[in-house]
């Protein structure tokens, strides 16, 4: 009760300082007497002070309030409010001087030197009490810091209000419209004044700029094109408003997945909705990147049961903790028996098959297991999705089978060959084809934050390296959506929009942290199996579907009898690259380039 009776307002403020500026000028105009008489007022001179007073104060007030002083957020005091204060007093005391000389018996007799001497006094006071509470934040506060917010919306007024109670250590300076429509240019929230996007130069200099706000969510180009001009102006501490609910938000650093987060413009989520509501949901690799969001959506978008399987255990954990009412398995998919035995007990609606081994170098370094858990594990999963006459199975593929240059990319290949090309019966079954996640355990991104903030260099195996990008909610989104549309057998490739060079990746991000004095990048060569430049498709044939981001590649038949014993083939080999080139004859493996 009492933190909100004290908490500041536009009307207290207002309030407050008609008040305070009401005393102060009963005490200015009473000193300016006392100096003009020094210290011994006539007694004639008195009898009209408060005719004097009360046409004085009343013309102050006015005026202040005109030139936009009675909104100052005072421990924002600028340099701009000081001359509104001086421009203020100004009309006051000469609309006095005219009405004093129309109407001077109703003042008279009155020395009129004192009107120059309370207007100095007056300026004074007034002035000092409106810089007092920045001169001592600026003491004890100095990490306090002049910002620009960018967008003109609901929260503009709120992170000012945040700002005024001391909630945030940054002080509204300046606002900036991104918006075409000019009508809140020029205009003021909280007496703080909005411009233009052209005045983004002056704007900084003016007010000494050394923090930005975006309070509006901006597209991906947008927002690149502004916070690269931030940047270079030197602006490194740059926040956004992340809204946590209604009336609800707090502030956040500006990330390199905002940078590079391309945003599907057909999501479906009525679709998704549908296809999700009140099933049962198997996701293998629950615990990954990838299968504890798939685990998010299909809770957001109302499963009647999941079953969460993960062969780590600590992932389970991890998961179950965030998912509670979760049927949680500890099961490897490459052990089919106890695999069969799940599908039996719990008979899923849908399948969605996230488990794989996905890191490049290590799958390299470990082919046989890689062999294994990838193939023989998505083998069983499609079998027994089979057997128990599973809906809908997802298997979750990658751009690094597309033309693979290591294990991992070709495994993954064959589990696209043999979710195309198996007896399905009445399971509908589609794999699903996209580039990188953004912030995945197996992303740069981490590795990149990690280096620059332990001090650097930061590692990219190559000048040219390119990938794709997506942020892992939208992403998981798009493979439920194509999930929902799916008739069997198809391959699926989710637009994942244009490559992105690691390189320039890497430099963002040094500009993100303000370390590009001091943060090197150092080119350390591709590793095994790396190539410069992932592909999403094996030729310009592929079908579209009614989603711009979803695309159907042409199938590749492969007998499933023969490609059935080439596996088994494949897993007694000594030499796994010659008998996976035999199953996938673009597989070309390179060690380094």
């Amino acid at each position: 009760m009492i933190d909100t009776l004290f908490r500041p307002t536009s009307t207290k403020r207002l309030v407050f300082f008609v008040l305070v500026d009401s005393i102060l000028s009963l005490a200015t105009l009473y000193l300016a007497y006392l100096l003009r008489f020094n210290f011994h007022i006539p007694e004639m001179f008195l009898e009209h002070f408060w005719n004097v007073y009360s046409t004085l104060t009343i013309l102050k007030v006015i005026a202040l309030y005109v030139f936009k002083n009675y909104f100052i957020i005072w421990r924002f005091f600028s340099f701009s409010d000081a001359k509104n204060i001086v421009l203020a007093h100004m009309f006051a005391y000469t609309i006095f001087v005219i009405v004093y000389l129309l109407f001077t018996d109703y003042y008279a007799p009155f020395a009129r030197s004192i009107i120059i001497i309370d207007f100095f006094l007056s300026l004074s006071f007034i002035g000092a009490l409106r810089a007092s509470k920045r001169f001592l934040l600026e003491r004890s506060q100095s990490h306090i810091r002049p910002t620009l917010l960018i967008g003109v919306n609901n929260n503009t007024g709120t992170i000012i209000q945040s700002a005024i109670r001391g909630d945030i250590a940054y002080y509204p300076a300046a606002i900036l419209s991104l918006d075409s429509d000019t009508s809140s240019k020029n205009a003021y929230i909280h007496n703080i004044k909005v411009y233009a996007y052209e005045s983004l130069d002056e704007v900084i200099k003016i007010n000494k700029i050394t923090s930005v706000i975006f309070v509006e969510k901006l597209g991906q180009k947008k927002l690149k094109s502004v916070v690269d001009m931030l940047n270079n102006k030197g602006i490194t501490d740059i926040k956004q408003v992340k809204l946590l609910g209604e009336n609800n938000e707090k502030l956040e650093d500006l990330s390199i997945e905002d940078l590079l987060a391309r945003h599907p413009k057909d999501l479906d989520l009525t679709l998704i909705e549908n296809f999700i509501k009140d099933k049962s949901i198997l996701i293998t690799g629950a615990g990954g990147s990838i299968g504890s969001e798939i685990v998010h959506q299909c809770n957001r978008f109302g499963a009647k049961k999941l079953i969460l399987v993960d062969s780590s255990e600590f992932s389970l954990y991890q998961i179950g903790q965030q998912i509670p009412q979760a049927d949680l398995r500890l099961l490897n998919v490459i052990e089919a028996e106890m695999l069969d035995r799940l599908f039996d007990e719990v008979k899923p609606d849908i399948v969605i098959h996230a488990a794989a081994y996905k890191h490049v170098p290590i799958c390299e370094s470990n082919i046989d297991v890689a062999v294994k858990n990838n193939i023989i594990g998505t083998k069983n999963v499609v079998d027994s999705s089979i057997k128990y006459a599973v809906k809908k199975l997802v298997v979750i593929s990658t751009d690094k089978a597309v033309r693979p240059t290591n294990v991992m990319g070709a495994t993954k290949r064959v589990t696209e060959l043999y979710a195309q090309n198996v007896d399905s019966k009445n399971t509908e079954i589609v794999a699903v084809r996209f580039g990188n996640v953004l912030g995945s355990s197996g992303s740069v991104i981490p590795k990149f934050k990690e280096q620059i903030e332990s001090g650097g260099p930061v590692t990219v195996t190559h000048p040219d390296i390119t990938r794709y990008f997506m942020l892992i909610p939208e992403a998981c989104q798009l493979v439920l959506q194509t999930a929902a549309i799916v008739k069997g057998g198809e391959l699926f490739i989710l637009d994942m929009g244009e490559p992105i060079k690691i390189v320039d990746l890497a430099k963002q991000m040094i500009r993100l942290y303000g370390k590009e004095d001091e943060i090197a990048i150092e080119f350390i060569g591709l590793r095994p199996g790396e190539k410069l430049y992932e592909e999403l498709l094996l030729d310009e044939s592929e079908q579209k579907t009614k989603y711009r981001s979803i695309f159907i590649a042409n199938p590749t038949i492969y007998d499933i009898n023969i490609l059935n014993n080439d596996i088994k083939n494949l897993l007694k080999a000594k030499d796994k690259i010659v008998a996976l080139q035999k199953i996938v004859p673009e597989f070309t493996r390179k060690d380094s380039l």
